[in-house]
């Protein structure tokens, strides 16, 4: 297969990068956007450290889904990342795209340890609780294999507590920053916004009130299932009819 037959994907990551960029999540190059081709078994990639002001589609780094191995042929590193991304990618098989980013409020509340609260229809429009908060690596972990442990310890948070990685496309690692994730490269860069503003929004929330109470069930569930799932009613219907 020639490097051309990537290029759709490269462009689709390239894009999810400088969104990220746009949407004010990414200081420096603290973040990277990635996306899988399952038919093929490729992860597409930023590359480690490069600038986003000098980032070209070209210079998207193409890993094996398998092995998590550049391609041959491949000039640029990875992102460091990349181990993270391919075991989420192995773990979680209903994901296309994900975004990594040390966005600020997000980050805070990883810093602190905290997962983000549900306090209002906002968050609920997204995730169908809380945005999860994962247990800190151990130090065997880290000297081990740090950037692959930490995908397991997420894909283990979220067998352990039964969530669904659609109905909670986000999460935060304790003392690091947020992940989010979706069907493709570009869901991923939005719920990553979404994971942005809701840590934005309990922040203000506590401000406001330190008592405040979380969202109700009944609430949550109705706005989440309005947009997610098969009774979902919001946004235009698909047209799939044909015209002759």
């Amino acid at each position: 297969m020639s490097d051309l037959s990537f290029s759709p994907l490269k462009e689709a990551v390239f894009a999810a990068n400088i969104q990220l960029v746009k949407a004010g999540l990414v200081v420096l190059t603290w973040g990277n956007a990635s996306a899988v081709d399952r038919e093929r078994g490729v992860v597409a990639i930023k590359p480690s450290g490069v600038a986003y002001d000098v980032l070209r589609p070209e210079d998207i780094v193409l890993i094996s889904l398998e092995t998590g191995q550049p391609l041959p042929g491949e000039k640029l590193r990875p992102s460091s990342d990349t181990p993270t991304h391919v075991c989420l990618y192995q773990r979680f098989s209903t994901i296309g795209g994900i975004a990594h980013t040390h966005s600020r409020h997000a980050t805070s509340w990883a810093q602190a340890c905290r997962e983000i609260p549900c306090y209002g229809t906002t968050h609920a429009d997204t995730f169908s609780g809380p945005v999860p908060l994962c247990r800190p690596l151990t130090t065997q972990e880290i000297e081990e294999a740090y950037e692959w442990n930490t995908g397991m310890v997420i894909a283990g948070h979220f067998e352990t507590n039964h969530l669904d990685p659609l109905h909670s496309p986000g999460v935060l690692l304790s003392f690091h920053a947020p992940f989010a994730w979706g069907e493709t490269a570009a869901k991923a860069v939005e719920n990553a916004i979404v994971v942005e503003e809701v840590a934005a929004l309990a922040l203000h929330t506590e401000a406001l009130n330190p008592q405040a109470k979380t969202t109700p069930q009944s609430i949550l569930d109705k706005h989440f299932h309005r947009k997610h799932g098969k009774d979902a009613y919001y946004g235009q219907q698909k047209d799939t009819s044909t015209t002759l």
